[in-house]
């Protein structure tokens, strides 16, 4: 089976985030991954270093962290690709950096952000490109791997990266250090084809994450064949960790796991 960290941006919402780092070691898992964990781009550094410690306390290893991606409870899906928000980016980037070197996570996820009415689709794919190569610049030498993420259709606003192709060809005009996110409820809702898809490409991406579809809950709970999914992905070769981004659907969760 793959190795699995724990989303705890949906995991464990019961107790505060702090919180939900012990929460995850307890239930077995060795790893944690999160969205955004501040209201801000830019926190204070004692909001940093009580987000640092929490994870140290609690001996668990954060594998994965997104960057500033706007208001998401507001419907903002990432700040990437939009030309007004450099200086919310050089902000997020430099907090983000002291995160990254503190606690060795080396993949951070950057939402594309949606389409905007008013600018040119090619000024915001050029906007894109300039800001994931200033992100895997200001990190590079701290190992870190920035990621590009197709979301679902008609769930996240007018987000124009849907296909693995789409998130492969932006990571390309980046350049290095830029590559792919592999979400298989995302890609899975646009009409991929998982299984077939982590068996052929499995092995040149960067990142994966899980969660079955409908509904977004654990494995088991949807349409999404995952004993094929992770035998696909085993035997793929693909060598990183596997986020579960969903949301529980009853208390005991996490049997899947066991199963």
């Amino acid at each position: 089976m793959p190795r699995f960290a724990a989303n705890v941006s949906l995991l464990f919402s019961e107790v505060p985030l702090p919180e939900r780092f012990r929460h995850a070691r307890d239930a077995g898992f060795e790893a944690v991954e999160c969205w955004w964990p501040f209201a801000t781009p830019d926190p204070d550094a004692a909001q940093v270093g009580a987000f640092v410690d929490a994870l140290a306390a609690a001996d668990v290893r954060l594998t994965g962290l997104n960057l500033w991606a706007g208001d998401m409870p507001g419907g903002e899906r990432g700040v990437i690709s939009h030309p007004d928000r450099a200086d919310e980016l050089r902000r997020n980037l430099a907090v983000l950096r002291s995160i990254v070197g503190a606690t060795g996570c080396d993949r951070v996820n950057a939402l594309y952000g949606q389409r905007l009415p008013d600018v040119p689709a090619a000024v915001q794919d050029e906007t894109a490109t300039r800001h994931l190569r200033l992100a895997a610049d200001t990190l590079a030498d701290v190992g870190v791997t920035v990621l590009v993420e197709p979301l679902t259709r008609g769930e996240n606003g007018d987000y124009p990266i849907l296909t693995l192709d789409d998130a492969r060809a932006v990571a390309d005009r980046a350049g290095d250090g830029v590559g792919v996110l592999f979400d298989a409820y995302h890609l899975h809702n646009n009409g991929a084809d998982v299984v077939a898809d982590i068996a052929r490409h499995g092995a040149t991406v960067d990142h994966v994450q899980i969660a079955d579809s409908p509904g977004r809950g654990e494995p088991g709970t949807g349409t999404i064949d995952y004993p094929a999914f992770f035998d696909a992905l085993d035997a793929s070769g693909y060598p990183g960790w596997t986020g579960c981004e969903y949301r529980p659907t009853t208390a005991d969760h996490l049997t899947w796991l066991t199963r």
